[in-house]
């Protein structure tokens, strides 16, 4: 594990925080030569697509630029626990490395509502939790506390 690689995560997160999406940020890194080969942030609301969440577009960049759908020899690092989707496709692209900042209590599905990648699946990847998760945490807390206050703001001008 390299921490440099969840900081460009974060950075990414705080990409998606000035664009009004939910500030998750992933990279995925080729472990042989420390290359960053993916990236991505959410871009759901940007998109309007329910895939569009950042592992999903940081697996897709490595895939093009290895050309392929497997990713051997990559770690990904994400600034929040993974969906149910997002592991589902962590274990399709068989990365080797998972680690992941803040835990997510109400969808997290690597440790927090489920153990998606202790299922009897036919590849698992190793799973690091809490990396950087004060920074990471924060960057959630305050994205929703700012999207609360700007609801009541909303509702009282009504």
């Amino acid at each position: 594990m390299n921490i440099i690689y969840m900081k460009r995560a974060l950075e990414l997160a705080e990409t998606a925080f000035s664009l009004g999406e939910v500030p998750v940020g992933a990279v995925i890194v080729r472990k042989s030569t420390g290359q960053i080969i993916g990236e991505g942030f959410n871009l759901r609301e940007t998109q309007k697509n329910a895939l569009a969440h950042a592992e999903i577009i940081a697996i897709n960049k490595a895939c093009e630029f290895l050309g392929g759908w497997r990713l051997p020899d990559c770690e990904m690092y994400v600034t929040l626990e993974p969906c149910p989707m997002c592991c589902g496709a962590v274990i399709n692209a068989r990365i080797d490395d998972v680690f992941f900042g803040a835990y997510d209590k109400k969808s997290g599905s690597a440790i927090s509502v489920q153990k998606m990648f202790e299922l009897p699946y036919n590849y698992r990847p190793n799973i690091t939790g809490g990396v950087m998760e004060e920074q990471c945490s924060e960057l959630l807390l305050l994205f929703f506390r700012e999207l609360r206050q700007r609801k009541k703001k909303f509702f009282r001008q009504k």
